[in-house]
C-alpha cells in the first residue's frame, strides 16, 4: 500500500476540502486500505483525490451509489464517509473508470461579472455594433451567455439582462466604478477547448455537477449556468487553441467584430506559446479588427501590461487588445481577485 497515497488525501481533507464535506470523506479513504486499493487500481494521473471524489460524486447523482447520495443530501459527513469506502470497496471499477476518462472541471461558473465590462469596452473601442464571442478554454461555453446574465456591482451599475434567471454579483474596490455600457448585439458564439463539454448531454452535465463537493455553496449557480448555456446556440470546437483559432474567428460575420476572451486559460499554456496566440489574432487582423479582452495572472497574457504589479502576486490583470493590420493596441484597464468576484477597474469609465 502506498503510504504517499494515504497522506496525500489527509493532506487534501486538512486543505482543500477543509469545512466541506469532501474532509471525512477523503480522510476516510486515506484511512482504509481497501478503498486506496481501489484507488491505486485508478490511472496515475487520474488518482489525485479531487478527480477520485468527483468520480464518486458521479456515481451518487447518477443513482449508482444510494446509500453515498443520501448521506450527501443529508449532510452527514460521517455517513458519507462510510458510504464512499464501500462505494470504493464494491464498484471500485466503475469509480476507476469514470475516473480514468474524465477531466476534472472546476471554477468555470462565475467569469461573467469581469467578462462584461471588458466586452463593452472593446466594443466600443472598436465602434462595433455587433460582436462575435470567442471563448478560449472554458470549456461548457458558459462564458459564450456573458450578455444573458444579470449583473450587479455593488455602487455601480446594473448590467446584462436584467429579466435572467442567472445572476452574479461582483465587488468594487478601489472606489472607482464599472462603466455603465452595455455588450452589444452578439451574432456569433464560438467556443475553443481541448475537450469541449456539451451541457445538452446529460452525462456531461451531471460530470460538471459532480465536479463541486455536494455541500457547494454556487451549486445553484452552476445549475443556472447549465441552463442557460444550453438555451443558446454555440459552437464547441474541440482541439489546440493555436490550430483552431483562425477557423473559429473565420466563423464571426464579417460585419462583427471577434471578441477573443480568455479568463485564467492562457497559463495552462508554455510561455512561448502565449507569444504565439498573440501571432495567430495578429495574422487573423490583418484582414479584419480582432479584439482580444483577457483576465490573466499578472505577466501571462502577453503585450498586456502588467500595471508594475509583481508576478504570482495573488490577483489578475484585466487587458483589453484591438489588433488591427499592422497595429496592436493594448491596455490594462483594471485588476480583479477571487475569479473576479472583487474587481478595480483602474482607467476612467
Amino acid at each position: 500500500m502506498s503510504r504517499s497515497t494515504a497522506d496525500i488525501y489527509r493532506r487534501f481533507a486538512e486543505t482543500d476540502a477543509a469545512g466541506t464535506l469532501y474532509a471525512p470523506v477523503a480522510l476516510a479513504l486515506g484511512a482504509s486500505d481497501e478503498a486506496l486499493r481501489a484507488v491505486e487500481a485508478v490511472p496515475a494521473r487520474r488518482r489525485r483525490p479531487g478527480v477520485v471524489l468527483a468520480a464518486l460524486h458521479d456515481l451518487a447523482l447518477a443513482g449508482r451509489a444510494p446509500a453515498l447520495a443520501a448521506a450527501y443530501a443529508a449532510g452527514d459527513g460521517d455517513a458519507a464517509a462510510a458510504a464512499a469506502v464501500d462505494t470504493l470497496r464494491r464498484r471500485g471499477d466503475d469509480v476507476a473508470a469514470v475516473a480514468g476518462r474524465r477531466r476534472l472541471r472546476s471554477g468555470e461558473t462565475g467569469r461573467c461579472a469581469v467578462l462584461y465590462p471588458l466586452i463593452a469596452e472593446a466594443a466600443r473601442r472598436a465602434g462595433a455594433d455587433a460582436i462575435g464571442l470567442v471563448d478560449v478554454g472554458c470549456s461548457a461555453g458558459f462564458n459564450l451567455t456573458v450578455d444573458r446574465v444579470h449583473l450587479t456591482y455593488d455602487g455601480g451599475p446594473t448590467l446584462g439582462d436584467p429579466a435572467s434567471p442567472l445572476r452574479m454579483a461582483a465587488a468594487i474596490v478601489q472606489h472607482r466604478p464599472v462603466p455603465a455600457r452595455a455588450v452589444p448585439e452578439v451574432v456569433a458564439r464560438i467556443g475553443i477547448d481541448r475537450e469541449p463539454v456539451d451541457v445538452t448531454d446529460s452525462d456531461e452535465a451531471r460530470w460538471l455537477r459532480a465536479c463541486r463537493p455536494p455541500d457547494a455553496p454556487d451549486a445553484a449557480e452552476l445549475d443556472a449556468q447549465i441552463a442557460l448555456a444550453a438555451s443558446v446556440a454555440s459552437v464547441l470546437l474541440a482541439g489546440d487553441v493555436l490550430e483552431v483559432l483562425p477557423d473559429a474567428l473565420a466563423r464571426v460575420p464579417a460585419d462583427a467584430l471577434p471578441v477573443v476572451t480568455t479568463t485564467w486559460t492562457l497559463s495552462d499554456l508554455a510561455p512561448e506559446q502565449r507569444l504565439r496566440f498573440l501571432q495567430r489574432l495578429d495574422e487573423v487582423a490583418a484582414g479584419r479588427t480582432v479584439a482580444w479582452v483577457s483576465a490573466e495572472g499578472v505577466g501571462v497574457a502577453p503585450a498586456i501590461p502588467t500595471q508594475g504589479d509583481r508576478r504570482a502576486s495573488g490577483h489578475s490583470i484585466l487587458g483589453v487588445a484591438l489588433l488591427d493590420h499592422t497595429t496592436v493596441r493594448t491596455q490594462a484597464v483594471g485588476r480583479c481577485w477571487s475569479r473576479g468576484r472583487l474587481l478595480a477597474w483602474t482607467t476612467d469609465a
